[in-house]
């Protein structure tokens, strides 16, 4: 047996090393390292409530929109405030903007630029990967960008600016669009489904998003998404990284009337969400303390970091079982016949999923854009209470994400995160049970010699973490 370390990732967002024990061309074990401790948790203690909505988007770049939604839904449980019907539905659009902008990029500039190696080259489709995905060079990552860049102009007319926004607040959003804003959001959505159907799935999306079963998606030949369905088909990708197959999603997108993405977990059948058996679990982690459900939790770091830990990240289980969580488990649980089928498919169906979910959420953000009423009321106002207790549930494009909020004597006593990449690259539990990456990784296969081998960043990528928003 040999063992690899592999890190730092290129094209993944922050800091990522993984130990691989690798026997007979395989991976028999990883442990997955998050070595950047951050410390937001402590930060926010002694603070004004208010002021996470001010910090908490500092934690990632890329996708502050949902720690600011989370951190605003936090906040207006404790102060028992809903947003306005019209509120929340901007707030959504606004969220769901960030997290269709993560899924393009992820797919043009992270994942796709691995398969213009020239490890693959003679395969029928290599020279189409490298004019479309070389990095700084193909023509889909140009494209990506400028439309990425187009459907951003609705965050600079609802949310003022992006990153770290202060539109998303407990009532509501602080701006109330008018009859032209409304007239340009619906023109923007326009352009962005030009591009959608053009360039990244060639057809009609509305015939994509009603794809309902495995060989119909893999007879899918349009546009980069069928580039991609021809590599995953030729390289097998539906056999790498399965992971264990259970999924969980808070609800993508609240409503007035529900969410826009339903909530629940899947374990071979769909369950209601109930986070009463939720626990972090320190006993691999470089932080001190007992397994703790959240709403009770703390961040104390190991400044001696034992020698039985390997990660400043914490072990989410739900009742003691390790979920995944992103675009697919959204689909799996909102009940898409094509995602319940490609459910446990590894990297395929972790990409399909994305996929699917452009698709999908370009159909919610049109009908959420011709729902906007500009007479009605987008913000309600409250009171931050002295004491109090609030939990806010969102799902960034990486999946689950929870904010726990403990105010006492006015300031913020307590303040828990657990992140998508906390989930999905979580170290070993107390009972030695791994995370959902380390157990994707089982299996991989390692050629001779292979240093940084290329079905592990495949499967690491497919999970497109945001070790940032890890460690707190």
């Amino acid at each position: 047996m040999t063992t690899l370390v592999m890190g730092p990732f290129n094209r993944v967002e922050g800091d990522l090393e993984v130990q691989l024990d690798v026997a007979e061309g395989a991976v028999t074990q990883a442990r997955v390292n998050a070595p950047l401790y951050r410390g937001f948790e402590r930060m926010l203690l002694g603070k004004a409530p208010q002021d996470a909505l001010t910090i908490t988007p500092r934690i990632c770049g890329i996708c502050s929109i949902s720690q600011s939604a989370a951190a605003a839904r936090a906040l207006g449980a404790a102060m028992g405030l809903s947003p306005t019907p019209q509120g929340a539905m901007m707030a959504a659009l606004i969220h769901a903007v960030e997290n269709v902008s993560d899924h393009l990029t992820h797919f043009n500039l992270f994942f796709m630029p691995d398969f213009t190696r020239p490890v693959y080259a003679g395969r029928a489709w290599h020279a189409r990967a490298l004019r479309r995905f070389t990095p700084m060079e193909g023509s889909a990552q140009r494209a990506a960008i400028a439309a990425r860049a187009e459907l951003m102009h609705i965050l600079g007319l609802m949310a003022g600016k992006w990153p770290h926004t202060l539109a998303i607040q407990p009532g509501g959003v602080t701006r109330a669009p008018g009859p032209s804003e409304r007239m340009r959001i619906r023109s923007v959505l326009r352009g962005f489904r030009r591009y959608l159907e053009e360039v990244v799935f060639g057809a009609p999306l509305d015939e994509f998003a009603a794809l309902g079963s495995l060989s119909g998606l893999m007879a899918w030949r349009t546009g980069d998404a069928g580039l991609f369905l021809e590599i995953a088909q030729d390289l097998d990708l539906g056999a790498a990284g399965r992971g264990q197959g259970r999924y969980l999603s808070f609800g993508a997108y609240p409503l007035a009337e529900g969410f826009g993405f339903a909530q629940g977990v899947w374990d071979g059948a769909l369950a209601p969400l109930d986070l009463s058996g939720l626990v972090e679990d320190p006993a691999h982690a470089w932080m001190l303390g007992n397994a703790s459900h959240p709403a009770h939790g703390e961040t104390r770091p190991d400044e001696m970091m034992r020698e039985d830990a390997y990660s400043w990240c914490k072990a989410p289980r739900l009742d003691g079982r390790v979920f995944e969580t992103g675009a697919l488990a959204r689909q799996v649980i909102d009940g898409h016949p094509l995602a319940r089928e490609v459910a446990g498919a590894g990297v395929l169906g972790r990409v399909a999923g994305r996929l699917l979910e452009l698709a999908r959420t370009q159909v919610l953000m049109e009908a959420w854009a011709e729902a906007i009423d500009p007479q009605a009321r987008f913000m309600e106002r409250g009171e931050v209470p002295k004491e109090g207790v609030g939990v806010g549930l969102v799902e960034a494009a990486r999946g689950a994400l929870g904010h726990w909020l403990r105010i006492e004597r006015g300031v913020i006593a307590g303040y828990q995160i657990i992140a998508p990449t906390t989930w999905n690259f979580s170290p070993r539990d107390v009972q030695g049970v791994p995370g959902a990456l380390e157990a994707a990784l089982v299996g991989a296969p390692v050629a001779e010699g292979e240093e940084t081998p290329v079905s592990v960043q495949h499967i690491v990528r497919s999970f497109d973490p945001c070790m940032a928003c890890t460690v707190h």
